[in-house]
């Protein structure tokens, strides 16, 4: 099966409610590497790498995310596939 990356931004109540800790413990558990972050201006910026069915598994969970979250959008990229050591909550980041 094919690897990918998605470059994803998930707008909505994301932020305070342990939305990237939710997408690290989901991408983790299906094998999907990368990254997550808070912006400056809202929004949680993700990177998910891996088998596709696997990232894209985790994509659509996003689109619900964790219990306190309300995801009102997400914008969703292929990007270059990189190879990342595991799954890492990186520090806030600006848009």
């Amino acid at each position: 099966m094919a690897k990918i990356c998605l470059q994803l931004l998930i707008s909505g109540r994301v932020q305070g409610v342990w939305f990237r800790r939710f997408t690290q413990e989901h991408a983790e558990s299906n094998g999907v590497t990368g990254w997550v972050r808070n912006l400056a201006d809202g929004r949680v910026e993700a990177r998910l790498c891996g088998e596709e069915r696997a990232v894209r598994h985790v994509e659509a969970w996003l689109s619900k995310g964790p219990e306190l979250a309300n995801v009102t959008a997400i914008e969703s990229q292929v990007v270059a596939y990189e190879a990342y050591e595991g799954f890492e909550l990186r520090p806030d980041g600006v848009a």
